[in-house]
């Protein structure tokens, strides 16, 4: 074991690897010495739940952000797509210097919550209920006089109006969405004030937060000082891995094509997709209801799509309203046609709005993962030799594959967390 540990860290110093990598190194140690009789996935597990989560790299220091309370809607949209994040944590301007980290964040406010907050302030208030300073209904009138609603139902022809660009145009540049704080929203948050990991708890329960429980980041906070350590994300664990190739224990999993791992998940017949002419709020609305992260957008009548609308895309409606005031109706297609052109004048590439990412079923775990990684994207569309969508791989999909969860393995972890409410607007 010495002799080999030691050809291991002569190798290191030849070819230095990444800080990602190293962890990729303690689970080839361990799993030397894991007992003969133990299936892959379970040297795997036993691996991960002896690395503690303080393993895990430091975050980029410009993804490591927080957003004071009394920041603004406005201020917040735009700190997140500065950063390039979907979320951030909120940081209670008014606690004390003491405070414990549960009483120094009121929350974690997700960019889309804000669009979607936002837009349903614009509904006309219940012909059941009184009208209320916070329904909206001034500021529905403020908006090209559209009293419409924007609610979580599917959005029909009629709605066209709603979905205009001078409708976000006018959203931006309003009072109401520059003058309502973070903090006035707090109740929408997804967590209260948020699951969070301590620095001892285990690369098995970070890497299940984020495949079986559905969370895109995990903050790992530090006790001592009340606050925030590092915030693993799905695409860090992504990168991580990526960083890993050549070790043992990754090569022995990561040449296992898809098919032969139960992926896709999702078959074509399942995929939540939105077609070409429908308004592109109908996209987002998708998502939030499904709870997915990203939609296909179809042509008309057929099975191959001419593009790919992301959560995080929501940010184009409200940072860059000024590059649909020309469209009338903001279409799925005009979305992506708009952004791919908003970008390449900033010199940027349009991975979003390139059309989709795709794989084959006999591509390979490790050419998968190298191909999230390179294109820093959140899904894969698996298609035949036709272009024809066959199902979708996402990120949390892949690290599933990686661990599973143990009977009872929780225990009473989630005890004192609060979920989101079930009347929760965001």
């Amino acid at each position: 074991m010495a002799s080999l540990q030691l050809r291991r860290e002569d190798s290191m110093q030849e070819s230095p690897r990444s800080p990602e990598a190293q962890v990729g190194m303690k689970v080839e140690d361990l799993w030397d010495v894991q007992e003969p009789q133990l299936t892959s996935t379970e040297k795997l597990n036993a691996c991960f739940e002896s690395i503690p989560v303080s393993a895990f790299p430091p975050a980029p220091s410009s993804q490591v952000i927080e957003i004071k309370s009394n920041a603004s809607l406005a201020e917040a949209a735009q700190l997140l797509a500065q950063h390039k994040l979907f979320s951030a944590p909120v940081v209670n301007v008014d606690a004390p210097e003491d405070a414990t980290w549960i009483d120094r964040y009121i929350g974690i406010v997700e960019f889309a919550g804000i669009a979607v907050w936002i837009l349903q302030q614009s509904e006309p208030p219940s012909p059941r209920s009184p009208s209320s300073p916070t329904n909206g209904t001034d500021f529905a009138i403020a908006v090209n006089g559209m009293t419409s609603a924007v609610g979580l139902g599917l959005l029909g022809n009629e709605d066209g109006a709603v979905t205009s660009g001078n409708f976000f145009e006018a959203l931006t540049s309003s009072d109401f969405y520059k003058n309502t704080k973070v903090r006035d929203i707090s109740g929408s948050f997804r967590w209260a004030p948020f699951l969070a990991l301590q620095k001892s708890n285990s690369f098995l329960t970070m890497l299940l937060l984020l495949s079986k429980y559905k969370m895109k980041s995990v903050a790992v906070v530090d006790l001592g000082e009340g606050k925030i350590d590092n915030i693993i994300s799905q695409s860090a664990v992504i990168h991580m891995l990526a960083e890993c190739a050549g070790l043992q224990w990754f090569e022995r999993w990561g040449t296992k094509r898809l098919s032969e791992i139960g992926l896709p998940v999702m078959s074509s017949d399942d995929i939540i997709m939105v077609y070409e002419d429908e308004p592109v709020l109908q996209a987002f609305k998708l998502m939030r209801k499904k709870r997915i992260g990203g939609v296909p957008v179809l042509e008309r009548g057929g099975k191959k799509a001419m593009g790919n609308i992301s959560i995080r895309d929501v940010h184009f409606l409200l940072t860059a309203p000024d590059i649909y005031h020309k469209y009338r109706s903001i279409t799925a297609k005009n979305f992506v046609v708009a952004i791919r052109n908003y970008l390449e004048k900033q010199n940027e590439k349009p991975v979003v709005a390139s059309g989709l990412i795709t794989c084959k079923r006999d591509h390979t775990m490790k050419e998968l993962i190298m191909l999230l990684d390179s294109k820093k994207i959140h899904r894969v569309y698996v298609v035949d030799d036709e272009g024809n969508l066959e199902g979708v791989i996402t990120l949390r999909d892949i690290i599933s594959r990686l661990v599973h969860e143990p009977r009872g393995y929780f225990g009473d972890f989630f005890d004192g967390v609060l979920p989101l409410p079930a009347n929760s607007r965001v």
